[in-house]
């Protein structure tokens, strides 16, 4: 990864840090972003990284970081969408979306979009967003984008992370050619982690390791460690990952190229961002 720049969104803590002290002993360049000026300073020091705090319930923030973005690095290799958060409440942002969908889904969609050219001219790039094995449970509905319909706090975090995956096979499918490639992944449910805090069930069930599979952090990174590194990101263009697994377990609304491109054409027009 010498010569490589790296910008991983979520990396105060969890995974993103992990896969930021990873990638930076490879040799790139990382740009920390998260949401507390304190831990992603702290993360920043140890891999001697710039950090960068954004809070993605802000637009206004998004659109900064990538103002600033563009403006320090001539040239972004890898972008790692990998802010998120599960939440059991619904609650509102300043700019009137449901905090999850917006957290999960909407702001890196316009982080990637605010990015797309740097991305596609400074050379082959990456685009990888950390999604979930619950986007099995989720349904994406174009007429109802933020879940309002459903109960379930989990059911619409499922949705935002079966959106993840849509908006990875719409871009790889808009930036064919260009170099750029994009994939999504499940890096496992982490053993230590803090995503869980605001949903105590699900936290009680991974502090007691209720639930199958878990997974360290270390091995929870890897995956985007992976897709970071792998020496062609071609053949992994457009998939979702199953931790190291390519084509995933995902719901089946997961490779309908037309729901994924009326998504992206709905997601834009909320934003106001250009439908390339």
């Amino acid at each position: 990864m010498e010569g490589k720049t790296v910008v991983i969104t979520g990396a105060s803590a969890g995974i993103g840090a992990e896969a930021a002290r990873r990638l930076a002993t490879l040799g790139a360049t990382v740009a920390v972003v998260g949401r507390s000026p304190e831990k992603t300073a702290a993360v920043a020091r140890d891999v001697g990284a710039e950090p960068l705090v954004a809070d993605f319930a802000r637009l206004a923030d998004v659109r900064r970081l990538a103002d600033t973005l563009l403006d320090r690095y001539p040239r972004i290799d890898v972008l790692a969408n990998n802010a998120g958060v599960v939440l059991s409440k619904r609650s509102r942002t300043e700019d009137g979306h449901d905090l999850m969908f917006q957290v999960n889904y909407l702001a890196p969609f316009l982080l990637t979009n605010l990015l797309l050219d740097r991305l596609t001219t400074a050379g082959p790039a990456r685009v990888i967003s950390t999604s979930s094995k619950g986007n099995r449970f989720g349904g994406v509905d174009l007429d109802d984008l933020e879940g309002t319909r459903k109960r379930s706090g989990m059911l619409r975090y499922g949705t935002t992370k079966l959106q993840n995956i849509l908006f990875t096979r719409e871009l790889a499918r808009r930036t064919q050619g260009s170099g750029l490639t994009a994939t999504a992944f499940h890096p496992g449910v982490i053993a230590t982690t803090g995503i869980n805090r605001d949903t105590p069930l699900i936290a009680a069930l991974v502090r007691y390791r209720l639930l199958g599979g878990l997974v360290t952090l270390e091995e929870g990174a890897a995956p985007l460690v992976h897709l970071a590194t792998m020496p062609d990101p071609e053949t992994a263009n457009g998939e979702y990952y199953h931790r190291l697994k390519p084509n995933g377990p995902a719901h089946r609304q997961a490779k309908d190229d037309q729901l994924a491109t009326r998504l992206w054409e709905r997601t834009a027009e909320l934003l106001g961002v250009p439908v390339a």
